[in-house]
C-alpha cells in the first residue's frame, strides 16, 4: 500500500456515499449506528457542510480509504469526528493523515479549538490524539451514546 499515494481530498457530491460506508463500517464493527449517525452520515452535504463543517477524504488509487469532517459548533470551535479508515486500509497511517490535514486547515481557517468524542476501547485511536496534543476533558451528557471520553485541543 505504501508504494502508492495517499491524496486527501475535499468532500465532492460524487462521493457523498463514501462518509455514510466508512462510518458505519466501523460502527457497526466496535458499537452501533445511532439515529443521529443516520442523519449526518445520509445527508452529508446538508449536515455538515452547509452548517459551516467540512469533510476530507484519503483516496488510494482512485478509492476512498478514509474519512474525517469538522463540523461546526460555533464560530472558533469544531468537532472533529466522522473519522473512519476502511478495515482493508487500517495500519498505514490513513488516520494520520486525515488528523494532520484537518489540524492544518483548522489552523488556516483560524478554529481556535477542536474537541471529539472518543470511547476508552479504541486504544490506537486515543493514542493517537494525544500524540497530537489532545488532552481529556469533562465529557457532557447525550451527545453521543458510544462516547465516553472527549478531548480537546487549543490551536
Amino acid at each position: 500500500m505504501s508504494s502508492n499515494k495517499v491524496e486527501i481530498i475535499n468532500f465532492s457530491e460524487e462521493q457523498k456515499e463514501a462518509i455514510k460506508v466508512l462510518n458505519y463500517e466501523w460502527l457497526e464493527k466496535y458499537f452501533k449506528v445511532e439515529k443521529n449517525d443516520i442523519i449526518s452520515l445520509s445527508n452529508p452535504k446538508e449536515e455538515i457542510i452547509d452548517k459551516g463543517g467540512f469533510i476530507f477524504y484519503a483516496k488510494l488509487n482512485n478509492k476512498i480509504i478514509g474519512t474525517a469532517s469538522l463540523l461546526k459548533k460555533s464560530a472558533t470551535v469544531f468537532e472533529l469526528g466522522k473519522m473512519a479508515v476502511s478495515q482493508k486500509a487500517q495500519g498505514h497511517k490513513i488516520g494520520t493523515l486525515l488528523l494532520e490535514r484537518c489540524l492544518t486547515f483548522a489552523k488556516q481557517k483560524q478554529i481556535k479549538t477542536l474537541v471529539l468524542y472518543s470511547n476508552t476501547q479504541l486504544k490506537s485511536a486515543l493514542h493517537l490524539y494525544r500524540k497530537y496534543g489532545f488532552s481529556e476533558v469533562d465529557l457532557e451528557e447525550g451527545l453521543y451514546e458510544r462516547a465516553n471520553i472527549k478531548m480537546e485541543k487549543h490551536l
